[in-house]
């Protein structure tokens, strides 16, 4: 998968966890289309793709083995980091730790690592 493909598998898996997950109406940035993301929240979403396809890569897919709430930690942890990487002073929202993050959105990071599992199926 090129990078381009895997960082809107990124982002369409982060959507369709929104819309499932998010109590009441989403704010639009939640769901704003590809074609309308910014170039930074592109990047971030393609670089935390390739770290999910690598681990599960590293561990010969055993890595489908963890637990939900571990698959959404290693989604958050690596999305926290490229929110350090692309922001000198992040948003506290943007690099809050896993536990600290609303349900809707440890069970759209845990989606989004699933997704990436099923593009490898």
């Amino acid at each position: 998968m090129l990078p381009i493909e895997g960082a809107r598998l990124f982002r369409e898996a982060w959507i369709a966890g929104v819309r499932k997950h998010f109590p009441g109406e989403p704010k639009a940035g939640y769901v704003t289309p590809w074609e309308d993301t910014p170039a930074w929240e592109r990047a971030a979403a393609g670089a935390v793709h390739a770290q999910i396809r690598q681990l599960l890569d590293q561990t010969a897919g055993h890595a489908s083995r963890l637990a939900r709430e571990q698959k959404s930690r290693f989604v958050a942890t690596c999305w926290t980091a490229q929110m350090y990487h692309h922001f000198e002073n992040p948003k506290p929202g943007y690099v809050a730790d896993w536990a600290e993050l609303p349900e809707w959105q440890r069970e759209t990071d845990a989606d989004i690592f699933e997704a990436v599992e099923g593009e490898a199926g």
